[in-house]
């Protein structure tokens, strides 16, 4: 069985290095950011070196192609998509649920072109005034209800075109004040204010996967972030929020979390997380990680399989069609 982590890699083709260590610890899945992007052809043939690394055709590729600042596929070979906060707040609801749709199913197109199946995205995170920029406007709404349909718009659209979403930052990122890249949000609002933020991923828990937020919420654990914190992942997502799929964490390299990288692992997978993501390519940490993943097995290894379950064929698209469409949403935006 493969080990209960995802790996990234430091460039545009595995190296020697990496695919020893590949073939050796049998990471689950990889993840693509945008040093690891060129073109089309060359990110089919990593992607495609990686499953062969590892000896399974349908081992998951991941990448977050959300839109606005957060594509790591951009142009000039592929297109630019509108933020999650710009298409939300330039037009009516149905119209907006129909263009995150159409903006979805487009980008599941050009992900399964070069063998990337997972996208991490729909962002459920509930917005306020005091949102920190790292989330801004890849958060659709500060109203519960429309992050919730846009999600649910968004999750139609990728798996649609054969992608499986991964919803995050659970169980919401968008009180936090600081940015969990460089250090750790600490939110202090009551449970009974916290439900505004379970909302869309108790609204969403029948997807396959979601990411784990790095957030310490003092009402409900003062002592742990909420990827490593068992009272968390046990009382709020797997039981207040009822999400009973594959829960990833956010990227262990984050300078939120502190400590040597095998503890920080260790850490996740004890407080009941299924799968621990390394993102930044740097292959003594992935080594360090991979010695603390165990390999999948249990509860875990059901929701692995029925996060690969959930990748089915894309459906019939008419992409003449949706490029029309596209190019009408866009100028309803005012983007080019």
């Amino acid at each position: 069985m493969p080990k209960c982590f995802i790996c990234g890699c430091a460039g545009l083709a595995l190296d020697a290095e990496e695919r020893v260590f590949l073939r050796r610890e049998d990471p689950w899945g990889l993840i693509l950011f945008s040093r690891n992007v060129a073109d089309r052809g060359q990110v089919g043939a990593l992607t495609r070196a990686f499953r062969e690394c590892v000896g399974r055709a349908d081992a998951p590729v991941l990448i977050d192609q959300e839109g606005g600042r957060v594509q790591r596929m951009g142009p000039p070979h592929w297109r630019a998509y509108p933020a999650a906060a710009a298409i939300e707040a330039g037009l009516e609801p149905l119209r907006a649920e129909a263009a995150a749709r159409l903006v979805a199913r487009l980008i599941a197109r050009d992900l399964t072109e070069v063998g990337i199946t997972v996208d991490c995205a729909p962002v459920l995170d509930v917005a306020e005034p005091g949102t920190h920029a790292a989330i801004g406007t890849r958060a659709f709404s500060h109203r519960p209800e429309r992050v919730t349909a846009m999600g649910r718009a968004v999750a139609q659209g990728l798996l649609a075109g054969g992608v499986a979403p991964v919803v995050k930052h659970m169980p919401g990122h968008g009180r936090a004040r600081v940015d969990s890249h460089h250090e750790l949000p600490v939110v202090n609002a009551t449970r009974d204010e916290l439900k505004r933020d379970f909302a869309p991923f108790a609204a969403l828990k029948d997807l396959p996967m979601a990411m784990s937020a790095h957030v310490v919420y003092a009402a409900i654990d003062p002592h742990h972030q909420a990827t490593a914190s068992s009272v968390v992942v046990e009382e709020i997502m797997r039981g207040e929020i009822g999400f009973d799929g594959l829960i990833m964490s956010d990227d262990v390299s984050m300078n939120a979390l502190k400590g040597p990288y095998e503890q920080r692992a260790a850490a996740i997978i004890e407080a009941g997380l299924d799968i621990v993501l390394h993102c930044n390519g740097e292959l003594e940490e992935a080594r360090a990680v991979a010695s603390a993943a165990p390999a999948l097995s249990g509860p875990s290894l059901r929701r692995a399989r029925a996060a690969l379950d959930a990748i089915a064929p894309p459906e019939p698209f008419d992409a003449e069609q949706g490029e029309r469409e596209f190019a009408a949403v866009k100028a309803m935006l005012g983007v080019a």
